[in-house]
């Protein structure tokens, strides 16, 4: 095979150490291996870029993983051309697995350009990415504390959340202080009650009237605490990112519009793409790299399972929660979208093909800066083919015993 890089090396990347493979192809066709191992320490990294440069080594290439090839990337960035590649996509010979043999390898396939690279964006987007990611991870534990609190209330016999549908509200937050201080008295609790929530003043003293121990009270202290401490935690991951998201306002606003997307998807989906989609052709082919579309697997003139890949995970659940919130959007071709294929498909697989729908207009809206989101209306199906939609319903009522005419409307 004709070789694309002579000067380059393969990286078999772990906690502690890294293994490298030079390879060179000098001008008379000699081909001189060298390797070494490296610790992943800051001097050892520096160390490793020092030798290649020396080397005249020009393109690098490593495996994704894990987070471990971060500090390596760190590290080697704007010095050499960095390839990332699929785990996946460049498994060893079975049988010959040794960390040499991985090193080799991935320097074999990249001399012969047959490693294929991920997309790694530019260090700020990188950080704008892990600011995302880290609130997505504490909205979860937020929501994960306030279900472990709901377990002690039931454990003492507290039915709260079962008539309040919040119950971080104010009026809920007063409920369980009350709980923490040591009340019993169910009439009293209720009567904290605001707004609407007065309206179940008789089903909350039943709810309040339970049997909450002392290590009860002590763990529901704890853990609104912890809640406390979440909030004020987003509190101020939302202000920092709001502050690395200025230059792209205009773009959140047009964003913003799409049914089903808020700031904070907005914000996700700047995060995980970017503003500059030129590597991606099409919108197709970004939302095959987001992992939003059907797997392709056809043998034997079958098609197989279409399960979709993993893609993007952080930028998938963001659209998916998009896509379920879309679907309760009134008078929108989104929640028509959602509920054509809820009858068909189930509510998960049609929240995937909305938010596929939403990737891909999200992809034109930042693609052309001078495009707002026009929503088509929740009769466009009905619209698109409005013969067969008559013939299907007619039939349907035939098939129910009925003699149908069809009588236009006055305009």
């Amino acid at each position: 095979m004709k070789v694309v890089y002579p000067c380059s090396c393969g990286l078999d990347v772990h906690k502690r150490i890294l293994v490298a493979c030079l390879m060179i192809l000098a001008a008379d066709g000699r081909l001189t291996k060298e390797i070494r191992t490296f610790g992943t320490m800051m001097e050892d990294l520096l160390a490793l870029s020092e030798w290649l440069l020396a080397a005249g080594c020009t393109h690098v290439a490593m495996e994704s993983t894990g987070s471990y090839w971060k500090p390596v990337w760190n590290v080697l960035e704007g010095n050499f051309e960095l390839v990332l590649a699929n785990a996946q996509h460049i498994k060893t010979v079975p049988g010959r697995k040794t960390d040499v043999r991985d090193c080799e390898w991935i320097a074999e396939l990249l001399r012969h350009g047959l490693l294929r690279g991920s997309f790694v964006p530019d260090r700020e987007q990188r950080e704008l990415r892990e600011l995302t990611r880290y609130r997505t991870t504490l909205t979860e534990e937020h929501t994960a504390e306030v279900n472990r609190l709901q377990k002690v209330l039931e454990g003492g016999n507290i039915k709260l959340a079962s008539v309040a549908t919040d119950l971080m509200g104010k009026s809920g937050r007063e409920m369980l202080a009350a709980l923490v201080a040591g009340s019993t008295d169910a009439q009293a609790m209720a009567d904290l009650a605001r707004g609407k929530l007065r309206d179940k003043l008789p089903e909350l003293r039943k709810a309040l009237s339970g049997q909450v121990g002392h290590h009860q009270r002590f763990m529901l202290a704890e853990q609104l605490a912890h809640i406390d401490e979440l909030d004020e935690r987003v509190a101020r991951l939302d202000a920092e990112i709001e502050e690395r998201m200025r230059p792209f306002v205009e773009l959140i606003d047009r964003l913003d519009a799409i049914p089903g997307v808020g700031r904070r998807i907005a914000h996700v989906i700047i995060a995980e793409v970017g503003t500059d989609l030129s590597r991606f052709a099409t919108a197709g082919h970004l939302a095959s790299w987001a992992g939003m579309c059907p797997g392709n697997n056809q043998s034997a003139g079958k098609r197989k399972s279409g399960k979709t890949r993993k893609g993007d995970s952080a930028l998938r659940a963001a659209l998916i929660e998009a896509g379920h919130a879309a679907g309760k959007k009134k008078d929108s071709y989104l929640r028509a979208q959602y509920h054509r294929l809820t009858a068909r498909r189930g509510r998960n697989k049609a929240a995937v093909a909305v938010g596929h729908t939403i990737l891909g207009i999200a992809y034109h809206l930042i693609t052309n800066e001078h495009s707002f989101y026009s929503d088509l209306g929740v009769h466009y199906f009905d619209e698109r083919d409005r013969d067969r939609v008559q013939k299907r319903l007619v039939h349907r009522l035939e098939a129910l015993g009925y003699t149908v005419s069809l009588e236009p409307a006055a305009a």
